[in-house]
């Protein structure tokens, strides 16, 4: 099995193309020109490295790079400065997805492909009845306005859900929501649920990058875990022991 890994070299990113590559998985990442390469990676015969700038990548080259492609994940995110949160691209999240779907539906797979998406607990699951207090309302409609990231977050699984939704003959999809993120080097104990169990905002729990990336490389290899979530947003917090 073949894994498209968006957002590599960032800090989930890279814990997930470790994982991949340990179990077996052959990977293909996306890296921008000017990518430092961890050393990790190298030499790998089951890795292919694509250097490129993803914002401008044309469908036809995407669809070429996923010609052998049975999953997608995506961790992709801005960087923590004012050029990252406020510069281009915006859309960086969400324009990428859209390409992968075009992308996808251009080579017209026999077979479905697995699309994870990595977002986050800020974001609610439109498709469920997810109660959120009336102050988180308010905070979150400001972080929406002022922070061009979260919506891009939410644009992103808006996507997923609205515009490739349940029944999409060619793909399925997984948008997996950590709440605050928190470095760890082992893996450790975590916890997946529908929806959060905690406020975001109010009360936020932990999700350490390296249980995102063992939770999304289980999602691509098990398919009676990926058959529990498809087509949901599971939140995962680290085990509290509580």
């Amino acid at each position: 099995m073949t894994t498209l890994v968006l957002g590599a070299t960032g800090a989930t990113g890279r814990n997930l193309v470790q994982q991949l590559l340990q179990v077996g998985q052959r990977v293909k990442v996306i890296v921008r020109p000017a990518s430092n390469i961890p050393e990790a990676w190298q030499p790998n015969e089951r890795l292919t490295i694509i250097k490129t700038n993803i914002s401008e990548t044309s469908t036809e080259e995407m669809a070429g790079y996923l010609q052998d492609c049975q999953a997608v994940a995506s961790c992709l995110g801005h960087n923590l400065t004012l050029k990252g949160i406020y510069g281009k691209p915006r859309h960086l999240v969400a324009d990428a997805i859209k390409l992968i779907v075009k992308a996808v539906e251009i080579n017209a797979h026999e077979q479905l492909v697995k699309i994870v998406l990595m977002n986050t607990a800020g974001n609610r699951n439109r498709d469920l009845p997810e109660p959120v207090s009336i102050a988180q309302k308010l905070i979150v409609g400001m972080i929406r306005l002022l922070v061009p990231p979260h919506a891009d977050n939410e644009q992103a699984a808006d996507f997923l859900r609205l515009r490739v939704g349940q029944n999409h003959p060619s793909i399925e999809w997984v948008v997996v929501r950590p709440d605050s993120l928190i470095d760890e080097d082992v893996t450790s104990d975590y916890d997946a649920f529908p929806s959060a169990t905690r406020s975001a905002i109010f009360d936020p729990g932990k999700t350490s990058r390296i249980n995102v990336a063992d939770f999304m490389t289980r999602l691509i290899r098990d398919d009676n875990l990926w058959k529990k979530w498809q087509g949901q947003m599971p939140v995962i917090y680290n085990h509290t022991g509580s």
